[in-house]
């Protein structure tokens, strides 16, 4: 049967401007008549003549996941897309999303999440478009998405009719558009096989090395079990809460201490396994633990390229490692020591790609819990724990010693951030203007002279774009870094974040609390930024 393309009149909604992640609200604004509609046909006006195009499209399994799915198979229909890839129950990680746009030539990809924040009827949404290089869409793109969402007044859509059947794999029609339904997890799966040891790591579970694998009830679920447990022999029970649940299970799925408490209180229990970690909703954060050891997300990223000799698919082509400006630099440190590039970027995994793309950089990361290579061009939480389970495999010592060797010969980076959530935006703003309006070079901060106050800008080595005002940067005269920005990730109020480092050699100074050896850089932000007055609490929401 036929289907006819509606022209739809609608107006604009004001408030469609992407962040740094896509745009993301709450499920209830997603809702709304012609909400999702305009802001789809907005990435449609943005990218160029879809024609003959395919698109990949699918998400984290959260509420209004499947409905949003048959609205965009409507509209690609309507805008001359010829062929939609489409996960098996709509479902694809955000790194599985990237290997399959790169590994059939698509033109690009609908990914549809609000990553780690919570989901359910009232929970969050969110939606993002990713280029054919399998990366978020840079700042042009998203620029011009904002533009058409401010003037549009009509979208495309076939008119109704039966919806396509995405719980069966295989080739469907909608009109002249061909929707493949796939596997989620093979591609994937199979691009995982020739980056690490596998059989490295299949002979380390064998041989009683335990794991934990918390999937949150979010997407990594399925992706965790067929790699972990089907193809490298764990045994059944090691990945857990792995059915991805619309609401994932009334949780929080931010793998972070806070909010996989259960995990880390496991690890640091008598009971623990060899080996701890969980990722997060979309499946791109990912948290590693040890027997009494957390290792940070900075951390994990300097150990990962101190030890890439041990990882099969990146030998004798690691080019350098890129960070976001708000992670640590305990990975400078050790590309200096190996002679690599190091890069310093905004936060936002986007700016990685032309990077990774030039062949300048080959691993990289974000303090958020993001860790990744150029294996796609998005951060990959079950990437990071398969190196890190490859990098146990070829050593054969515990996590625990791994880190310690680390900061012995490189020493170690102090490290904490604060978050301080859903605070009045306009109070928020008001700090990052007063920061931005003076400056602190020649005074002390935590009893040391401040010798550097900017707000960081950063200009793209490869195209040359700029990107201003991307978080406030003290530095003292001992390398000792505060940061503080506004988050781009939440849907309620304002979250403000504190990044504090500080790094320190010698035998006696490596294994002391971070929150301890960090307390008068602590205690002098939230004095310097006068939290409490500002927002009646100095008592960050989450700390990790």
């Amino acid at each position: 049967m036929s289907r006819r393309i509606l022209e739809i009149d609608t107006t604009p909604f004001g408030d469609q401007k992407p962040g740094t992640s896509g745009l993301r609200k709450k499920v209830t604004v997603f809702q709304q008549p012609h909400y999702l509609e305009n802001f789809v046909q907005s990435i449609f006006a943005s990218i160029g003549d879809t024609g003959g195009k395919t698109l990949v499209l699918g998400g984290d399994g959260r509420f209004h996941n499947r409905t949003a799915i048959q609205t965009i198979l409507r509209m690609a229909a309507a805008n001359g897309f010829a062929r939609v890839v489409v996960g098996r129950d709509g479902l694809l990680s955000t790194p599985a999303a990237s290997c399959v746009i790169r590994a059939r030539g698509a033109f690009g990809g609908i990914i549809l999440s609000a990553s780690h924040n919570p989901a359910g009827r009232n929970g969050d949404f969110g939606i993002k478009y990713n280029i054919s290089n399998g990366g978020p869409a840079p700042e042009s793109v998203t620029e011009a998405m904002y533009a058409h969402s401010r003037t549009l007044r009509s979208y495309r859509i076939l008119d109704e009719g039966p919806e396509i059947d995405l719980s069966q794999e295989g080739e469907a029609h909608l009109g002249p558009m061909t929707v493949e339904v796939i596997n989620p997890v093979t591609d994937y799966a199979d691009l995982m096989d020739t980056l690490f040891d596998m059989d490295a790591i299949r002979r380390l579970l064998a041989g009683g090395f335990t794991i934990c694998f918390d999937a949150m009830h979010a997407i990594t679920g399925p992706y965790a079990r067929t790699i972990l447990e089907d193809r490298l022999g764990a045994p059944e029970g090691s990945v857990i809460n792995a059915i991805p649940l619309e609401d994932f299970g009334g949780g929080h799925p931010d793998p972070n201490l806070t909010y996989a408490k259960d995990l880390a209180d496991l690890m640091f229990s008598p009971d623990a396994p060899d080996f701890g970690a969980a990722s997060d909703g979309d499946g791109d954060r990912n948290m590693i633990l040890g027997r009494d050891m957390f290792v940070t997300p900075s951390d994990s990223l300097a150990i990962i390229l101190a030890n890439s000799a041990h990882l099969p698919g990146y030998r004798g082509r690691v080019r350098g490692v890129a960070r976001s400006m708000p992670t640590s630099m305990a990975a400078d440190r050790v590309a200096e020591a190996m002679g690599l590039n190091s890069f310093e970027t905004p936060t936002g995994w986007k700016f990685f790609g032309t990077l990774l793309d030039a062949d300048l950089a080959t691993f990289c990361g974000e303090e958020s819990f993001g860790t990744g290579s150029d294996h796609v061009r998005e951060k990959d939480g079950l990437w990071a724990v398969l190196a890190w389970l490859n990098i146990l495999a070829a050593r054969r010592e515990s996590v625990s010693q791994i880190v310690q060797e680390h900061w012995m010969r490189y020493g170690r980076t102090y490290y904490t951030r604060h978050d301080y959530e859903e605070l009045d935006s306009a109070r928020a703003q008001e700090l990052m203007d007063e920061l931005r309006g003076t400056s602190l070079v020649g005074t002390e901060f935590a009893g040391r002279p401040v010798v550097l106050h900017d707000d960081f800008s950063y200009t793209d080595p490869v195209d040359g774009s700029v990107s201003h005002g991307q978080g406030i940067r003290i530095i003292t005269d001992n390398d000792a870094r505060l940061v503080v920005r506004l988050s781009g990730t939440g849907t309620s109020g304002a979250t403000l974040r504190l990044y504090m480092e500080r790094h320190e050699r010698g035998p006696s100074n490596l294994f002391n609390n971070a929150q301890t050896v960090l307390g008068e850089m602590i205690y002098s932000a939230r004095t310097l930024l006068r939290l409490r007055e500002r927002f009646g609490t100095d008592t960050p929401t989450v700390i990790t």
